[in-house]
């Protein structure tokens, strides 16, 4: 199974969008799925606010367990790892036209009546897999770098 095919199970499994995406990479970088599950569970729906995408979230997540800094004096890896940053962001905004979830929903999900919206207009079930396999798509680009 592929990484996108990995995310769109774990997404209509009911995971939020940044476990799915986050999970879908794990184990190749060395943290088991169930881990990455639990790390990202905080993460979905923009962080419940409506901020940035859940998806764009866990693909940062496995771009910084692959690329992150974690020596002080590695100021090369952090560079690169903001560039990396960088470059996933500017390529999710030019593919879907924004990475924050409220304006991609076009809706504030964290009233009632966003969330009540979103529901009727069935989008975490239509729209929010593509940007599931949007990120995930992206994510695998800039891992394989």
């Amino acid at each position: 199974m592929n990484h996108t095919e990995k995310s769109k199970e774990y997404f209509a499994q009911k995971f939020n969008c940044a476990q799915a995406v986050f999970a879908a990479f794990a184990a190749e970088l060395g943290l088991s799925e169930k881990e990455a599950l639990k790390i990202g569970g905080c993460f979905g729906s923009g962080m419940r606010k409506g901020e940035v995408c859940g998806a764009c979230t866990g693909a940062l997540m496995a771009l910084g367990l692959k690329y992150g800094q974690c020596d002080a004096e590695d100021t090369e890896s952090k560079q690169n790892t903001n560039n990396k940053t960088v470059e996933f962001f500017e390529a999710f905004e030019k593919e879907n036209g924004s990475y924050i979830c409220n304006e991609l929903l076009g809706c504030d999900i964290k009233t009632p009546e966003g969330v009540q919206f979103a529901l009727d207009n069935n989008l975490f079930a239509t729209f929010c897999p593509k940007m599931v396999e949007s990120a995930t798509l992206i994510a695998e680009k800039l891992l394989a770098d």
